[in-house]
């Protein structure tokens, strides 16, 4: 076996793209991609990048021809024969057929849409443009690409022995968090890494990792590409995507209101145990749960991906024994900047009052922390968008403000509709 110091070296030999197959995403964009295919294929969205760490140069730091060049490799990818039976045939979740065959059959005959890119004051500026289920899978790549050869360009500056220790010393780190969530009592965490990985490689040995230090702990990972060659489970649901774009292509306010739970309308109607989680934050978690509909307190968990993470437990606690569920028979999954403290902290607190689980992102994927002179690897919050729907604007608000996006005048309309008052502002790390 090859280590992966020698790998990263080869880098500069271009043994490796970035981006590997149509399946190298999260399988939470799969499953939305398919619901989007049956309820809204024909809306128009424009995608963007937002790099929300400004003091991070992309446009300086990575070579515009090289970034052409691995987008568009992507837009030559299509699934393999392997891939498709993989998705056509696998488990899921405990069901069989996860993906339905006229889906399937459109996602293989699938390139991805042309984008759109150029450089300003430093940065890039990444859109693509075009229906709803086929711009939708650019999110995931288009990150991964522009994380790691922004990576690459810090790397090359060192020499072979250099990578050997840095990589060495990246693998103690993992390796220590992972002898403390050893220690952690009816642990179940998974890999959520994808976005914001360092490397496709990275990301695959901090998987390998998880396997094996933590074994039954480990419940899987979002990447299907590593989910499918490791044999592992491919974890994920839904996201913020959806309630953002059915909630642009409302009407009035009174259909705004409604599109957060018009989503889970349609989800349900295709998914039911572990695949019903409510994410609430998108327009405050406070004011979804109040108005919820009573069929959504049926659902198997809720996943926390904003705002303080144990208030927000907390809600969801008080929320259930409102609607009269007992919490204890409840899923809440924390996915929001985790690292080990704050893992350790969570799971004592509210192990034995809800059932506990985690998706751990960036901060498994690509922890080089001070690894290196200038901390240059250290991981930056960038996240890529949809930025309108039909020609209307997209706005998510969040449990924490300095996520909101979305022009002002719209973001002050969603505040007032969906009841958003005074909100704590916490630092966005990844």
């Amino acid at each position: 076996m090859i280590d992966i110091a020698t790998r990263v070296w080869n880098h500069k030999w271009k043994i490796d793209p970035v981006v590997r197959s149509l399946i190298d995403t999260d399988f939470y964009k799969l499953l939305m991609c398919q619901s989007v295919f049956r309820n809204k294929p024909d809306t128009r969205v424009v995608f963007s990048l937002y790099n929300r760490s400004t003091a991070v140069p992309l446009a300086d730091l990575i070579d515009e021809g090289e970034l052409r060049e691995q987008l568009d490799h992507i837009r030559s990818l299509s699934l393999s024969r392997g891939e498709s039976t993989w998705l056509r045939g696998n488990t899921f979740y405990g069901k069989r057929q996860m993906f339905r065959p006229d889906f399937m059959e459109w996602f293989e005959a699938l390139r991805l849409p042309p984008y759109h890119l150029e450089k300003r004051d430093g940065q890039y500026e990444l859109t693509f443009e075009g229906t709803w289920p086929e711009v939708m899978l650019w999110e995931v790549p288009a990150l991964a690409v522009l994380m790691e050869l922004r990576g690459r360009a810090v790397l090359r500056r060192l020499k072979r022995f250099e990578l050997h220790v840095l990589y060495a010393r990246a693998t103690t780190k993992l390796w220590q968090k992972i002898e403390r969530l050893q220690r952690l009592d009816g642990l179940r965490i998974a890999d959520f890494g994808t976005r914001r990985r360092h490397s496709f490689l990275w990301q695959d040995w901090a998987v390998q990792a998880m396997i094996e230090g933590l074994e039954g702990a480990f419940t899987g990972t979002s990447n299907c590409l590593i989910a499918m060659r490791r044999d592992i489970e491919a974890i994920g649901t839904n996201a913020h995507e959806l309630p953002m774009v059915y909630a642009a292509l409302a009407g009035d306010d009174a259909a705004l209101a409604r599109a957060p739970y018009d989503v889970l309308a349609d989800w349900q109607e295709e998914h039911d145990g572990n695949l019903r989680i409510i994410l609430p934050d998108t327009y405050g978690t406070e004011g979804f749960l109040e108005h919820a509909p009573d069929w959504l307190s049926a659902w198997t968990g809720i996943r926390i991906d904003s705002g303080d993470p144990a208030t927000g437990a907390e809600t969801a606690i008080r929320w259930w024994q409102s609607r009269g569920e007992d919490p204890r028979r409840k899923l809440v999954i924390f996915s929001d900047g985790l690292d080990i403290d704050t893992i350790e902290d969570l799971h004592r607190r509210f192990h034995d009052r809800v059932k506990v689980s985690f998706g751990w992102g960036t901060l498994l994927t690509n922890d080089f922390r001070g690894l290196v002179p200038g901390d240059e690897l250290a991981p930056f919050s960038l996240v890529c968008k949809a930025a309108s729907a039909d020609g209307r604007p997209t706005v998510k608000l969040s449990d924490n403000p300095n996520k909101a996006m979305g022009p002002a005048a719209e973001v002050a309309r969603y505040k007032r509709v969906f009841g958003v008052g005074v909100q704590d502002a916490q630092d966005v790390v990844v």
